[in-house]
């Protein structure tokens, strides 16, 4: 085609003028699928977006803020320390948090001591190292004076000396005796701890509804939140639970789980729906374990580490008993959403369903054309060319 003749044909392309045409099909298959796919967009609109998805709302993200209270005596009786109560001070130990027994934690998690290996009496003193490979020696020069381990207790003074009857390893100066190792006892020794309560307390927020509200329920009221005691049947309001029945909520046994220690998730979720009487805004409670109990990868399992009580004897020397505690760290998550009807988020939806309606008439057009024995009469009747130009020749020449 010469160029003129490109030129002409790109000049008639944008002169043309497309104009819809409604031709209607007496078809039972053709009208079956087109009343068919509208009903589908009209049930996914009004059924799902509309209703299920809550699309007439205007939506908002939770802030919120918790607080813990533990509460809870057990009894030991053991080797190093005898018999001994142990209430809330000793058994809630954050390292990094000093805490007296009425005081709150604020970060909302806290941890329950439930397990531990004790080792008393420890002086800054000499004693021998653990075997490890760069403690072991069979003489004074194979050990460094002044040289240091990480994973080993002390300094080493350069001297070789026993630690049993078979093995000698290189001297430290340290906190001996050095702690004792091994696994520590099962069952835990604060196997009460199961029934130690704990009371949290949830504020939230949404600041885009300027709605606030915590999880004390308003017709909570003090005799019963110092009565009861979170269940899934009976109390499902109540803010206070029992340690043995978050683990039996998470399909775990409290007492398997105190022996190593481990992390336990207790979610607090707000789904509200603000076009909804307030009350209907409850806090629901779901709780499962978050570290890994998989016995095909038990190193290191479960959760610990060490503190010390120091103190000093008679003479006035430096005294501690260093304490391996094993126990269950509870992280409190707060989830939600709110939603209120707002008109914008309404029309957009209505609009998006219009446009979905749309797409119906094109669907049902590519089947005809395409797939009906009879497409060519349809297409023969959809499209219609009518040359504006020829008319006006004719009319020039008569």
């Amino acid at each position: 085609m010469s160029n003129k003749g490109c030129c002409v044909s790109l000049a008639q392309c944008f002169f043309d003028y497309y104009t819809a045409k409604i031709l209607v099909i007496r078809s039972r298959k053709v009208g079956t699928l087109n009343r068919f796919t509208q009903a589908l967009v009209i049930a996914y609109v009004i059924g799902y977006v509309c209703v299920w998805k809550k699309g007439y709302q205007d939506t908002d993200t939770i802030l919120s803020s918790v607080t813990t209270k533990v509460k809870g005596i057990a009894l030991t009786n053991t080797t190093e320390l005898g018999e001994r109560i142990w209430d809330v001070a000793d058994y809630i130990i954050p390292p990094q948090v000093v805490r007296r027994y009425d005081e709150e934690e604020e970060d909302g998690s806290f941890f329950v001591l439930t397990n531990m290996i004790i080792t008393p009496n420890q002086t800054q003193s000499k004693c021998a190292e653990i075997p490890i490979s760069t403690s072991r020696c069979n003489t004074h020069r194979d050990c460094r004076r002044g040289f240091n381990d990480a994973r080993g207790n002390g300094v080493q003074t350069g001297r070789c000396v026993p630690f049993s009857d078979k093995e000698k390893t290189c001297e430290v100066l340290a906190w001996c005796p050095i702690e004792r190792t091994g696994e520590p006892p099962d069952p835990p020794l604060l196997a009460d701890a199961e029934n130690f309560t704990v009371l949290i307390k949830n504020s939230i927020r949404y600041p885009k509804f300027n709605f606030n509200k915590r999880n004390i329920l308003p017709d909570i009221n003090s005799t019963y939140l110092s009565e009861c005691v979170f269940s899934r049947e009976t109390d499902p309001n109540c803010p206070i639970f029992r340690l043995k029945d978050i683990a039996e909520e998470a399909q775990e046994d409290f007492q398997t789980m105190a022996v190593h220690g481990g992390v336990m998730g207790v979610q607090i979720r707000w789904d509200c729906d603000l076009d909804m009487p307030e009350s209907w805004c409850v806090p629901r409670y779901t709780f499962r374990r978050l570290d890994n109990k998989d016995p095909d990868n038990n190193v290191a399992p479960g959760y610990n580490f060490r503190f010390a009580k120091y103190y000093k004897d008679s003479d006035g020397k430096e005294v501690r008993t260093l304490i391996k505690g094993y126990g269950i760290r509870f992280d409190v998550m707060v989830f939600g959403e709110a939603g209120k009807f707002n008109i914008v988020p309404t029309l957009l939806n209505i609009g998006a369903g219009l446009a979905l309606l749309g797409l119906v008439t094109v669907i049902c057009d590519w089947i005809v054309l395409t797939f009906m024995k009879r497409k060519q009469h349809y297409i023969g009747q959809k499209y219609t060319y009518v040359d504006d130009y020829g008319l006006l020749a004719d009319e020039e020449e008569t």
